[in-house]
């Protein structure tokens, strides 16, 4: 799938550039906190799901007790989930049983073995499904799925992949004040098993015609990075790829925030995944400030 331009639409049809979303938990605090900021954006927010209250509408949206009823009313095809960790496997498999093409899950604390059923099951669907534990995605001026404040993105063709939401933002924002805009982002959450992985998101952006570059957001922990590197390499991929890890000064003593961010091995270190990037002709940056002149520079080269 284009996911940029499945989230976008083709200019000409009626909902090009507000495709509905549900909203999955929208009753409770941060469902009621969000689906309002992503409304102010422009997201097409048309529907709530929580069991137990339907009839109810929250932010002037109309809430259903099960995805199936929602769907039917909004004939939409994105679902964002904000519910406590022990009910977010029930509420993830019930929007993949109802074949929703895209879906966001918020939700930390996941349990691995809960994540995985998640993940097969999203396979078996052919449905891309982001997180759990991610700050989300977002087209910059047109649709925000996640809770990421908006101020730092700005439109452009740089596309973003990243596992903290943190430097998400802050790398967006390096590169917006450089006049460097964004065409999609993407948070793949921190937890030690993505359903969209690194290699995933980088396949989705290279099949945008809109994205032009990539800025990958890695840290220690896993290797992901490593595995990543090695795809570049084998498929020749063929858009500039800039690459940041977190964590290159961290003591090795030290456990690191995310629960991906374990070492084992030779892999997992910085140093493992910096030496594979530039194997790979990533150029990586030593510190965020640096990855606008990079991805300048890369543009150039291609």
């Amino acid at each position: 799938m284009n996911l940029r331009k499945f989230l976008v639409g083709n200019i000409g049809d009626k909902d090009y550039g507000k495709k509905p979303v549900i909203v999955q938990g929208i009753t409770g605090k941060y469902g009621n906190l969000h689906s309002q900021l992503m409304l102010n954006y422009g997201t097409n927010v048309v529907a709530g799901v929580v069991p137990g209250k339907g009839g109810q509408t929250v932010n002037n949206v109309p809430v259903f007790n099960n995805v199936k009823e929602a769907k039917q009313f909004s004939n939409a095809k994105i679902a964002i989930i904000f519910v406590p960790a022990q009910f977010f496997k029930a509420a993830a498999l019930e929007s993949l049983e109802e074949d929703m093409d895209v879906i966001v899950g918020i939700t930390e604390h996941v349990p691995i073995r809960d994540t995985l059923e998640i993940l097969d099951k999203a396979k078996e669907k052919d449905t891309i499904f982001v997180g759990p534990n991610t700050a989300g995605l977002i087209i910059p001026e047109i649709i925000k799925l996640g809770i990421m404040s908006t101020s730092p993105f700005s439109s452009g063709n740089i596309g973003i992949i990243s596992k903290s939401g943190t430097l998400m933002y802050e790398i967006a924002n390096y590169l917006t004040t450089n006049s460097i805009g964004q065409s999609l982002v993407i948070g793949i959450g921190g937890d030690p098993v993505n359903c969209t992985t690194l290699i995933e998101s980088l396949e989705l952006l290279g099949e945008d015609d809109a994205t032009k570059g990539v800025v990958i957001v890695g840290e220690i922990g896993g290797d992901s990075e490593e595995k990543l590197a090695e795809y570049v390499i084998d498929k020749n991929y063929p858009k500039p790829i800039v690459g940041y890890i977190a964590g290159r000064y961290a003591p090795k003593e030290k456990k690191m925030g995310h629960a991906g961010a374990i070492i084992y091995g030779k892999y997992g270190t910085a140093e493992s995944k910096i030496n594979s990037f530039n194997n790979a002709g990533i150029k990586v940056a030593v510190k965020p400030s640096e990855i606008p002149k990079l991805v300048s520079e890369q543009l150039k080269i291609k």
